[in-house]
């Protein structure tokens, strides 16, 4: 493959890197996409594509389609036991960011909400809200009509305005403001004080750092008062299960709120905060190495603020 047809890739790259993770809610999975639909460009007449990049979207779409249609996906994302991976903020493959639409859309609420559309209703809707395609261009990536592009835009729509809790769009000032009294009525064993953070259908949900068969959830702001009070009491066999004695961080985890656990620069804890009202409305606790191990990439790159807790 010549040079420039390299470079007409590698300029999109990270384009489709952000559709495929927003299809498929995996950072390693969308990676794959991509080296995937890198062979098959290599592979192409491109001497009889007349719009590269359109080409090479279709194709990132149709592999994630494959992909979140194949019964091993559809086994692992069973009954709602399965969580999007978390990238922290300033990740290229969250993508583009400029609207609100498009800042909700890679949510992890979100995110997680996309696994009761179906894979087209899915595509559909980022492709719409995320990439702002017109349906026409929509109908062709997808080969459908233009109406039922719209029709699945629609669906999708009504289906996470239905369901979606939470995730007023705050500022990061009064963000970290909320998170700060939220770690601190954690810390103070006073289950009350953080009952009163909570909104009153609030709700939670923990990978249980990778040891549980299934997603551990909690409902009612008592449940969720406890858990939190639990999960931030600090043991002997929580260090030794984390390596050493944690410092907590402050930061920007898919476009919301969260608090890190950090040993020795490596993230092995996130709970990502959705807000509404100044309340916090869902929890969402991710400690299974595997779902951490993009997100360690980039916190080992990037410049961080001073932990808000020094030890555990």
């Amino acid at each position: 493959m010549d040079s420039t047809a390299i470079d007409r890739f590698e300029a999109s790259r990270g384009r489709l890197a952000s559709l495929a993770y927003r299809l498929l809610g995996s950072a390693a999975d969308a990676e794959d996409v991509v080296q995937d639909a890198f062979l098959r460009w290599q592979a192409a007449d491109r001497e009889r594509i007349e719009v590269p990049e359109a080409w090479l979207t279709k194709v990132v779409t149709n592999l994630c389609l494959d992909r979140l249609r194949s019964a091993q996906a559809r086994h692992e994302r069973a009954a709602g036991d399965w969580l999007p991976e978390p990238l922290l903020d300033g990740d290229p493959m969250l993508g583009p960011a400029d609207t609100f639409e498009q800042r909700e859309s890679v949510s992890l609420a979100v995110l997680t909400l996309m696994e009761r559309l179906s894979p087209v209703e899915r595509a559909a809707y980022i492709l719409r809200e995320a990439f702002t395609y017109p349906h026409a261009e929509i109908a062709g990536i997808l080969d459908i009509t233009e109406s039922a592009s719209q029709q699945h835009v629609h669906r999708a729509r009504r289906r996470v305005a239905a369901e979606r809790r939470g995730g007023d769009e705050v500022d990061p000032a009064s963000a970290r403001r909320i998170v700060e009294e939220f770690l601190a009525a954690a810390a103070s064993g006073r289950t009350e004080r953080l009952v009163a953070m909570l909104t009153a259908d609030v709700t939670a949900v923990s990978d249980g750092a990778g040891l549980a068969r299934r997603l551990l959830r909690y409902g009612t702001r008592e449940r969720v008062a406890s858990y939190v009070r639990a999960g931030f009491k600090p043991t002997a066999a929580k260090r030794r299960l984390a390596g050493g004695s944690p410092a907590f961080h402050i930061a920007l985890v898919n476009g919301s709120p969260a608090v890190l656990a950090v040993v020795d620069d490596r993230v092995v804890g996130a709970v990502v905060f959705d807000i509404t009202d100044g309340k916090v409305a869902a929890l969402c606790g991710i400690a299974a190495a595997g779902r951490l191990t993009r997100l360690n990439e980039t916190w080992r790159r990037c410049e961080t603020d001073a932990p808000v807790i020094d030890a555990w």
